[in-house]
């Protein structure tokens, strides 16, 4: 079975950091929500409460097949503060390990040199931070193990395009028809 690592920060984007949780879990990957505050209580963006898995420190990476970043402010600037989340996403990508982020969060990749020469996605205005990317405007841009995607209204087809790409199409395309999603 597939793990994943999903970064909480306080402010994260709840709709991306929670729907890529409900279709992974769905599509049967295990997934842990891990908290990069010191603590379990996180606060979205919306001002909801979220209870994560695990606290940062008592992870271990080793056991991971990938991470996301979910968007949202000031949620992205707090996982891009983070030393330990910046080490994490490096060693992930120069193990061929999957790294996807959404909204805001590719700009994390891109200061971290994660996306040069990649095609790559995400929210409009934070372009000029995706260092080193082809810049793209689809819902979802795959380049090889990064993948990144654009917002709250592309968060199904970003959890998708990580089912396919942990288990398969077909079972991301099962996955949509269960949940009415027309892709």
């Amino acid at each position: 079975m597939k793990k994943i690592g999903i970064f909480l920060a306080d402010g994260f984007e709840e709709v991306e950091g929670l729907t890529v949780v409900d279709i992974l879990r769905r599509a049967g990957v295990e997934v842990i929500t891990i908290s990069v505050m010191g603590q379990k209580e996180i606060c979205g963006s919306h001002q909801i409460g979220v209870l994560a898995d695990a606290l940062f420190e008592g992870v271990d990476f080793a056991r991971l097949d990938g991470v996301v970043l979910p968007g949202g402010m000031p949620g992205t600037t707090n996982l891009g503060a983070h030393a330990g989340v910046n080490d994490v996403i490096r060693s992930f990508a120069a193990e061929g390990k999957l790294v996807a982020a959404i909204c805001a969060a590719p700009s994390v990749l891109g200061q971290a040199g994660l996306l040069q020469g990649k095609k790559a996605a995400c929210y409009p205005g934070f372009e000029d931070k995706l260092t080193g990317a082809e810049v793209t405007y689809e819902e979802v841009a795959e380049a090889g193990n990064v993948i990144t995607s654009r917002g709250v209204g592309t968060a199904i087809p970003f959890a998708l395009s990580l089912v396919s790409c942990l288990i398969s199409g077909q079972k991301a395309q099962e996955i949509a028809e269960s949940i009415i999603y027309r892709r």
